[in-house]
Parts: structure tokens; sequence; C-alpha cells
């Protein structure tokens, strides 16, 4: 149904030129009589072409553009795709609304919402994690509107993250990214998955077994320096902890006094908490430590430290003169079991330093065998630091090998 007092008339270039808006009117529709739906909206300041249509009950109504910028031409074929589209039962109208309102879901607010839906999920190291790679390796998208990142996208800013900070910074932002897509679809807020068919940066990547030799162990604790980083990597070579243990460490984990760090089993991966008694030279490195107004003792910015790719990229490059073969930090922790070993430390001990529930206290055994073997542990570390200090210090060890 047309609107009241619109009129119908042939089209044609020199007809639409003169369209004017009748006296006392602020809209004036005219119609083709050759195509129905198809006309022109006068206003005040814009005449445009339009299309008219029912879908449903709904009487629904599209602009086509100024008519001083699409010929009459290009009008009709626009038109003609339009009741094309009618007629397969797709509402044109409803589509370009979706779209605009699409547009306006963009992936920073977007993944603000899935980290509030995780927080209290994820274990705390895992979770700032992925908050990590959000906020900083997917930054340059926070401002792009979620369906509208491709594939294309997707790839291109893998290969930068690779080259900022390396391949499996890279795999781990890529699964990260996929995760919240899956998210998204299942709440209706995406179409579509763009990480998949992007090519996975840690494809192909041996699954790690390097040990540090003595030699290798003493050449990246010389180059550690007097920062948060050398501090950290350092405590790795005395503890065996994963990084995250170690660099999310707070002060109210620490007891100088005792010479303890309590690692809660909420920052640990099976759980359970964790006690070292430090030797001195572990204690030496946490009373350089600067105190800050938070309880990091490594971070930064009132926080866990975070800077591990890059710091890792500096710390290497600095070592041209060791000639090292390719190693990872999580190398140091396979390192110090295996270098235990050598030294006499009992496998169960070792699997109590490294926080494991394997071998002898799985199943029945770990029901009844409760002990935590403090005092073996702080025996276990001295050994182990005097062990570091004798391969830096090239000398000779003083400790008595444990092994019986």
């Amino acid at each position: 149904m047309l609107p009241i007092g619109a009129r119908v008339m042939k089209f044609s270039k020199q007809a639409i030129e003169v369209l004017g808006l009748p006296e006392g009117k602020t809209e004036h529709f005219v119609w083709d009589d050759d195509m129905p739906g198809f006309g022109v909206r006068v206003r005040p300041n814009s005449t445009r072409w339009v299309v008219q249509y029912r879908a449903g009950h709904r009487q629904r109504r599209i602009s086509l553009g100024d008519v001083r910028r699409v010929t009459l031409d290009d009008a009709r074929t626009a038109a003609k795709k339009v009741f094309a589209k009618i007629t397969l039962g797709i509402d044109p109208a409803a589509d370009k609304e979706e779209a605009k309102a699409a547009a306006k879901v963009k992936l920073g607010p977007l993944a603000n919402q899935y980290l509030a839906r995780k927080a209290g999920v994820l274990r705390p190291n895992t979770y700032r994690g992925i908050t990590r790679y959000l906020t900083d390796h997917w930054k340059p998208f926070r401002d792009w509107p979620v369906h509208a990142i491709t594939r294309r996208d997707v790839a291109a800013r893998l290969n930068q993250i690779i080259t900022d900070h390396g391949p499996v910074a890279a795999a781990r932002a890529r699964s990260t990214l996929s995760a919240f897509f899956v998210w998204a679809m299942g709440e209706g807020l995406a179409d579509q998955n763009p990480t998949i068919g992007t090519n996975d940066p840690a494809a192909g990547r041996e699954s790690r077994d390097r040990v540090l030799k003595s030699d290798e162990l003493a050449a990246i604790w010389r180059a550690c320096r007097d920062d948060n980083f050398g501090r950290i990597v350092r405590m790795l070579m005395l503890t065996g902890c994963r990084r995250q243990e170690i660099g999310a460490l707070q002060w109210s984990e620490v007891d100088l006094d005792r010479g303890t760090i309590t690692i809660p089993g909420s920052r640990t991966k099976n759980h359970r908490e964790l006690v070292l008694t430090l030797p001195p030279l572990g204690l030496s490195i946490l009373e350089t430590a600067q105190r800050r107004d938070s309880d990091f003792v490594f971070g930064s910015r009132g926080g866990t430290f975070t800077a591990w790719s890059k710091s890792t990229q500096t710390f290497k490059a600095r070592m041209t003169d060791a000639a090292l073969a390719p190693w990872t930090l999580h190398d140091i922790r396979r390192s110090v079991a295996t270098g235990m070993a050598d030294i006499g430390v009992q496998p169960h001990i070792i699997e109590a330093v490294l926080n494991h529930q394997s071998g002898h206290k799985r199943g029945v055994a770990g029901i009844y065998n409760r002990s935590l073997y403090e005092r073996e542990i702080r025996t276990a570390l001295a050994v182990w630091a005097d062990h570091i200090r004798a391969i830096v210090d090239a000398r000779e060890r003083k400790v008595v090998p444990l092994r019986a």
C-alpha cells in the first residue's frame, strides 16, 4: 500500500531532477509506474531512492542512496536485487538492522565480558594468561567489530606476534582467541571463528626433552642481572619451580625468618600446597628484591611478572658468548630434576621438590603416605644450591653426594 498523497509517474532522469517538495509538506513520495514499490522520497534537505515492501505483517522501507549520487539505472538494478531477496523470503531491512547491530559488538568490550565470566572459574595463573593475550597480544583488534575480523586478519597478526614474542606465545594467543570466539558463538554474538584454518605457530615443534648441561646452567646464572627477571631465573634454577610460581610469588608467601616460601594450592598445577625451605643463596636473592607497594615480589605495575617473552628474548640475545643451543625457561625445571638425580637426590624427594604426585605417591601409597619430606627437601635444595655455586665458580663441590 502506497502512502496517502503519494503519486505515481514514469521515471526518467529529467523527471527526477525537477521533483520538489509540495508546499506545506515535510515529506513526499513519488512511485515508479513501471516497478511498483520503487520510488523517491523527497524531504527538505534530501531526495533519495527507496524501496517499499511488506514483510509478514510489517511494512518495510529501505533507502538506496541519494539521487544525486546514484543514477536511475543503478537504482533500478539495486531495487531489482532487493525484490529478488524478498521473493526468496529474505527481509533486506532486517539484514541491514542486524548488520548495524553486529557492527556495535566490538572485540574489546566483548572480551571484557568473556573475562568476567571466566573470573573465579579458571586458575589464577591461567586467568592472568588469557587476560594478557586478549588485552595485549590482540590489542589491535579490540576496537574492531567481532564479525569484521577475518582469517586473513588473524593470520597476519599471528605472524607479528611470532616476530615480537616468539612462536610459543603466538600459539597461546591463537588458542585464547579461538576459545573466546567459541564462547561468543555460543552466546549468539559471533557467526564464525576466524582462527579456524590459520596455521598453528607451534606446529611441528618437538616435545621438549632438553636438559641443560652444567656449563650451560653456569652460563645462564652468570648472565642474570640484578633485576626482576634475573632474580626469577636464578630462583628457578635453585628451586625447580614453574616460572609462574616464582613470577607471581608474593611477600605474604615468603617467611625470611624461617627461610621458606609457601606456594598455595591455588597457584600450583595440581592444587597442592608446596613449602620449600630455601638455602642461603636463595634467601639472599629475595632479600635483594625491591619492596614495592604491591605484595608481589617480582611483579610490576602492582601485579605479577608478565614480561616473559620480551625478557627472555633480551636475555638470550645478551648471551652471545655462551653459544647455547635453543632453550626455554621450562628446560630449567627439567634440568634441576635431572641434575638432582645426578648428584644423588632420591627420586621421591625430587618429586616432592617439584610438587609432583606420581610414582610412589600414586594410588594407595599416596593415600596413606602423607609425608611432606620437609627435612629431605631442605637438604636436597641445600645440596643443589652448593652444586650450582660450584659449577658457577668452576670448583669442586664440598657437599658429599646423597646417594647411598
